[in-house]
């Protein structure tokens, strides 16, 4: 099996997606709700993020309809124990439980031959439903208590497979988060997502996706944090402002509603209750 994955990095060297995101693209980050109601009424809104597993194709193809792009999010470094394919994971690649996030564990990335068959699926999922990219979850395992001796190389291995399983498929991918290895994935992810780079100041960390003329999106929590509560839509989006990032703040479920951060447009995000 390991003859196989080396093949597959070997064939997406040499594929890639169909369609990649411009580095001004615009996008919104609703993978909590299939509702595109907003996002359909938003001309401004290029990409939707949505859940793999709860978005039909229909809603795909409506966004398609629209003129706009479908981003299939999908947990890579997570076991999910309400999802479809969860007994296609072994015992042996469980870790421990996601602190915060109920029903999830984090996988051992280690064991390649394994995960890329159930990644692999998933990524058929993306296809089958007419989705245009994926936003691989939980790639920076090695930074975290997983149960596991993960090292910086492991993760960088299994990132570097995940985005060989999208080009492979000719769907465009982005890097989700796992700041410390921009430099070394920027050349296989087609954008990077960030959460909170804001929150905990390392957005700088993003800068070499935008040198390499791809986009860096984002998002923060305002209510998740007391200091960021405290502050305003416009203190809060002046660092990825400056840096020419696309930025929105969203409630910790991501639902449809948002506060856009270049435009300083308000589409229903309610600040003082985070609704």
């Amino acid at each position: 099996m390991k003859g196989h994955w080396f093949a597959l990095l070997a064939l997406a060297a040499g594929t890639h997606a169909a369609w990649t995101p411009a580095k001004t693209a615009t996008f919104t980050y609703q993978i909590g709700s299939a509702d595109i109601s907003r996002a359909l009424a938003t001309p401004s809104i290029q990409l939707v993020f949505l859940d793999g597993f709860d978005t039909p194709a229909s809603t795909v193809k409506q966004l398609h309809d629209a003129g706009k792009k479908a981003i299939c999010y999908l947990s890579a470094g997570s076991y999910e124990d309400w999802r479809s394919d969860k007994a296609s994971f072994p015992a042996a690649v469980l870790g421990k439980a996601l602190d915060g996030w109920a029903g999830e564990k984090w996988l051992d990335v280690r064991q390649l031959s394994v995960l890329e068959g159930i990644m692999g699926k998933r990524a058929d999922l993306c296809v089958q439903k007419g989705f245009d990219g994926i936003d691989w979850d939980n790639v920076d395992g090695y930074t975290n208590a997983t149960g596991f001796p993960l090292t910086a190389a492991n993760q960088l291995a299994y990132n570097k497979l995940l985005a060989s399983i999208a080009h492979a498929r000719g769907l465009a991918v982005g890097l989700k988060n796992d700041l410390d290895q921009v430099k070394s994935l920027v050349g296989d992810f087609d954008w990077v997502m960030d959460e909170e780079c804001v929150l905990n100041n390392e957005c700088d960390l993003l800068t070499p996706f935008l040198t390499a003329g791809k986009p860096v999106f984002g998002v923060e929590y305002p209510k998740e944090d007391s200091s960021l509560s405290k502050s305003t839509p416009a203190k809060i989006c002046a660092t990825p402002n400056k840096l020419g990032f696309t930025w929105e703040l969203k409630n910790i479920d991501l639902d449809p509603v948002f506060y856009d951060c270049k435009t300083a447009t308000n589409y229903g995000f309610d600040w003082a209750n985070g609704k």
